[in-house]
C-alpha cells in the first residue's frame, strides 16, 4: 500500500522558515517524479515544486523561486521542501504527490498518489 505522509507544517512569522517532509513507502519510487502542491482557503490547488527521484531534476513555480528548495534523500525515501523568506500568501495546506509518468509537472491529474496534507500558516 503506497503511502505519502507529510510533516513539518506549522505557524511561522513572515520572513521565517519551515521544512516540510514527505515520507514515501509502499513501492519503489526511483522512476517517479515527486511534487509539492498547495491549496489556500477559497482557492484551487496549485503546483509549487517537483523533483525527479532518480536524477534530482527540479522545477518550481515562479512565485517560490529563490525562496523554496525541493530535495530528496534516497536512503530515507523522503522528499523535502525547504521554505525560506515565507510570506503570508504562502499560507496553505501543502500536499506531497508522486507520479510515474508525469509529463507536465504542474498538472495534478498526472500524479498517481497524494498525501493527506500539512498546514502552513504565515502570519504578517
Amino acid at each position: 500500500q503506497v503511502q505519502l505522509v507529510e510533516s513539518g507544517g506549522g505557524l511561522v512569522q513572515a520572513g521565517g522558515s519551515l521544512r516540510l517532509s514527505c515520507a514515501a513507502s509502499g513501492r519503489t519510487f526511483s522512476t517517479y517524479r515527486m511534487g509539492w502542491f498547495r491549496q489556500a482557503p477559497g482557492k484551487e490547488r496549485e503546483f509549487v515544486a517537483s523533483i525527479t527521484w532518480s536524477r534530482g531534476y527540479t522545477y518550481y513555480v515562479d512565485s517560490v523561486k529563490g525562496r523554496f528548495t525541493i530535495s530528496r534523500d534516497n536512503a530515507k525515501n523522503t522528499v523535502y521542501l525547504q521554505m525560506n523568506s515565507l510570506k503570508p500568501e504562502d499560507t496553505a495546506v501543502y500536499y506531497c504527490a508522486a507520479g510515474a509518468r508525469v509529463i507536465t509537472v504542474q498538472q495534478e491529474r498526472e500524479y498517481d498518489y497524494w498525501g493527506q496534507g500539512t498546514q502552513v500558516t504565515v502570519s504578517s
